[in-house]
């Protein structure tokens, strides 16, 4: 009968429920922000995907309908329809003060010169129902870039800190072994692993979001131009 001495010892996975039960108040805290904060982040995505993804499709419904109409009126009454789209509420914005400024009579110079000053007031209307649309699509954004950035630091922190108390107990035990060092350790590494967790959807979400938010951006500056030049040649002639 032979023994054979050098057969592998099964390992053991981790026990998280044991991490949890064994990891003090910071470590905790720690876990504790980061899981809350991965939470949040996709939330964000999820819906931030779904905001982006109907602003695009509404975009390019309203611009095909703007393009292939001939009166501004029946545009700005057909674009409740596409509300979800930036490029919409843009117009409408334009149309509004467009409309201020051809309701007033024609005829003495004091209403030409108002009028041939209007054309400024249309194009600050176009302005800032942008610049409100870019908010509007820019927010909630900001979180993830936050928790792109920090997530890594504070997990690294957690796990400093782990590592820091581990030290201190088996030197207090006074027993500095292989399996007492291991997995305490191993433990601590796990913020680590939480906050890359946390860290790598939110940077690859807000990458992939801010070229959206930019592509919607330039249609909306785009558009405002195209719409000044039909306005300037129609009603400034």
């Amino acid at each position: 009968m032979s023994l054979n001495l050098l057969a592998p010892i099964p390992a053991e996975g981790l026990n998280y429920l044991e991490v949890v039960q064994h990891a003090g108040v910071v470590e905790l805290c720690v876990l504790g922000l980061l899981l809350g904060a991965s939470v949040a982040s996709w939330a964000i995505i999820v819906r931030k995907s779904m905001h982006l993804r109907t602003a695009q499709r509404e975009s390019v419904k309203f611009l095909e309908t703007f393009w292939q109409s001939r009166r501004l009126d029946a545009i700005f009454e057909g674009a409740g329809k596409t509300s979800q789209s930036p490029v919409s509420q843009v117009f409408r914005a334009g149309y509004i003060e467009l409309s201020k400024l051809t309701s007033q009579p024609q005829g003495s110079e004091a209403a030409m010169a108002e009028r041939l000053g209007g054309i400024e007031n249309v194009e600050r209307a176009l302005h800032r129902a942008q610049v409100a649309e870019l908010t509007h699509l820019e927010s909630t954004v900001p979180f993830l870039g936050t928790t792109a950035s920090a997530a890594p630091f504070v997990g690294l922190f957690g796990t400093v800190w782990g590592i820091m108390n581990a030290f201190s107990d088996i030197y207090s035990q006074g027993n500095a072994n292989l399996a007492t060092v291991a997995q305490p350790i191993s433990h601590a590494l796990i913020a680590t692993a939480v906050g890359l967790f946390a860290a790598i959807p939110a940077v690859v979400a807000y990458n992939y979001f801010l070229s959206k938010i930019k592509v919607i951006d330039s249609e909306m500056q785009n558009f405002s131009s195209d719409f000044l030049n039909i306005v300037k040649r129609h009603f400034f002639k």
